[in-house]
């Protein structure tokens, strides 16, 4: 058994001095070892240095990635018994202030694309577990033991996984949670006509059974490597079904609830104004005794990167600010205030450029980029390789991200064993001009090149973001020089990502030749490279049919990706399963599905009076703010 394998492996390094305490519980932990196993290890390490309470805030943690033989694991590692403390007081902290310049517009995340509507929402609703920055499983909704291969709760199949729950929490509305609301939530989002933006999360699920009134059973298709993506994380929130079960289908979009959410977290929405501010007021019967510590949340949206961190940096007016995109130049002036901090967190996903495979000029039966018209321009690979030479990706990470990101070829860069060490990137002007006379793309008449008949002028749609629009013109000014012409259009965050079917100015619709934006690929990356799939164009691709709510937005088909895809989906072995994404990335990034420009760290500001905050890539900033304080 791998297990046994790895658990020797680990013993003898211990024994032999070559890892530390820390090193052993943390890997065991990772591989869901039992507490004996653990405590063997410890024994092993007896000796040795104490193990730190807190890992350096700059590394970037090592996870195994979990199988039903290595799963991720929350509280095994054994603790000394300690002498009970009484719990702390809930309340009486005031007001917490947030800045997310991109407005949340929505506050039921499952009917969004944008990060924003998902923290904005995961300070009302819950999942059952997330994850912390070392992958392992931290319970909300779920009481423990945590599943795992070793306690039987995850099937050694790998075709199920059974979770406990809770059952001491009441939605806010004093209706008590309970494991219907959790198998209603899986109805709900697997509903088509739903038309939610998580329903490919839960894809491989089969059904959900409720076995008692607090314990659920997640049945797989196949057997599913990833079973702790179900239900955990930012895609993982539970719905109440006694508020949500009339609005199942054709109606969700209607409800009530998508602006003024029924949760069991440690806040309610006093007030939202879409596009603007949500306030939250303390739940008095939140089921984590002594907490939450603020007594409202003011979530404040809009304005730019920019004045987000001035606001906490330079003013004090906000205590944490999100997704601080800004020159590193300015956001150090900004931090010699001394009021705030830059907080960098590793795993930020990846900046990337995406590529209308589907032409965005061309209707069908009244719809843009349908995925059966092919792009004039990039259907050629050699255009869309002389794009990936046009790119000065070391010139934007020194001068637009610097804390923030650095340069990267690939489109995935969170999870070191998924990425193949043999692609790199190149900037070569020459070189892409060469390609493109290959492929006869000749300059007209103003010197801007014609290929199958359409001039390559294009238009490069992201979001309002002065970064994201620096790093557009560094771009269009290297394009300009081959014969490429760019129109930048920049649309309001709360726009482009909201995932309202009705507007063309969403990535979701594609009316554009190039876009850009970072979205993370989590612990396992098998529902993330659903953006490449399409071995049922209907189903896996964006676009009226499915209100364009599918993971690939960018129209791109490949059968030698979907043969991959394939094999990886069914495969439970990490032996195997890992070589399989190396192949994946390899593909992607050598057929220039899209370019990845720039390996984002997750970037906050926060006030030097807050404590309590543990940042994690796998779950929202907002994910323990029941744990934030103020100090004094």
């Amino acid at each position: 058994m791998q297990e046994r394998k790895t658990f020797a492996e680990l013993l003898e390094a211990a024994v032999q001095g070559r890892i530390t305490r820390r090193q052993a519980l943390k890997r065991g932990a990772a591989l869901g070892l039992s507490a004996s196993s653990l405590a063997a290890l410890l024994a092993a390490c007896r000796g040795q240095e104490a193990t730190p309470t807190q890992a350096p805030a700059a590394q970037t943690p090592q996870v195994q990635q979990p199988s039903p033989a290595q799963t991720p694991a929350a509280a095994a590692t054994p603790q000394p018994a300690a002498t009970e403390q009484p719990a702390a007081q809930r309340g009486g902290g005031g007001e917490l202030r947030l800045l997310w310049w991109q407005a949340p517009t929505i506050l039921n995340a499952h009917l969004s694309s944008g990060t924003k509507d998902f923290d904005a929402s995961r300070v009302v609703l819950e999942p059952l577990a997330d994850l912390d920055i070392d992958g392992n499983l931290v319970p909300a909704l779920a009481a423990e033991p945590l599943p795992s291969l070793d306690n039987g709760m995850v099937s050694p199949d790998g075709l199920s996984v059974t979770w406990k729950l809770r059952q001491d929490v009441k939605w806010h509305d004093g209706t008590p949670f309970t494991a219907k609301d959790v198998k209603f939530t899986f109805d709900y989002l697997s509903n088509p006509e739903t038309a939610a933006t998580t329903f490919g999360t839960y894809d491989p699920v089969k059904s959900v059974e409720v076995i008692d009134e607090y314990t659920v059973k997640v049945n797989f298709k196949a057997p599913w490597a990833a079973w702790f993506q179900i239900f955990t994380g930012p895609a993982g929130m539970i719905l109440p079904e006694h508020a949500l079960k009339d609005y199942v289908g054709t109606r969700a979009k209607e409800a009530p609830f998508n602006l003024q959410p029924i949760g069991t977290g440690p806040y309610k929405v006093k007030s939202f104004t879409p596009g603007d501010v949500v306030i939250y007021e303390i739940n008095q019967d939140y089921w984590d005794p002594g907490k939450p510590y603020f007594d409202t949340i003011t979530l404040k949206g809009g304005g730019d990167a920019a004045s987000a961190a001035r606001a906490v940096l330079q003013t004090g007016e906000m205590d944490y600010a999100w997704n601080i995109q800004v020159e590193p130049t300015i956001l150090k002036q900004m931090e010699a205030a001394g009021l705030g901090t830059i907080q960098s967190t590793p795993g930020g996903g990846t900046e990337r450029i995406e590529i209308m495979h589907a032409d965005p000029q061309t209707e069908v039966n009244g719809e843009k980029a349908h995925y059966s018209v092919p792009h004039p321009h990039f259907k050629e690979l050699k255009v869309r390789q002389a794009l990936a030479l046009s790119i000065q990706r070391d010139v934007i990470a020194e001068q637009l991200y610097g804390p923030g990101g650095s340069a990267t070829a690939l489109t995935l860069n969170e999870n070191k064993q998924f990425m193949p060490k043999d692609l790199t990137w190149e900037f070569n002007l020459d070189k892409a001009a060469q390609l493109l006379d290959e492929v006869g793309a000749t300059p007209g008449p103003d010197g801007i090149r014609v290929l199958n008949g359409r001039r390559m002028d294009w238009l490069w749609m992201t979001s309002t973001n002065a970064v994201r629009q620096k790093t557009q013109e560094i771009v269009k000014a290297d394009l300009a020089k081959i014969g490429i012409n760019i129109q930048i259009k920049a649309v309001d965050a709360k726009v482009f990502f909201s995932g309202d079917p009705g507007n063309p100015d969403t990535l979701n619709r594609g009316e554009y030749d190039l876009g850009m934006w970072t979205n993370s690929s989590g612990l396992f990356p098998i529902i993330w490279y659903k953006r490449y799939l399409s071995r049922d164009p209907e189903k896996d691709i964006a676009q009226r049919s499915n209100d364009w709510h599918t993971p690939n937005v960018i129209r791109y088909q490949n059968e030698e990706f979907n043969r991959l895809y394939t094999q990886v989906d069914q495969e439970i072995d990490p032996d195997k399963y890992t070589p399989l994404f190396l192949d994946m990335q390899r593909l992607v990034v050598n057929d220039v599905a899209e370019i990845g420009i720039i390996a984002r760290n997750s970037v906050a500001v926060v006030s030097n009076q807050l404590t309590g905050i543990t940042p994690t890539p796998y779950a929202s900033d907002l994910w323990d703010v029941k744990n934030w304080k103020r100090k004094g």
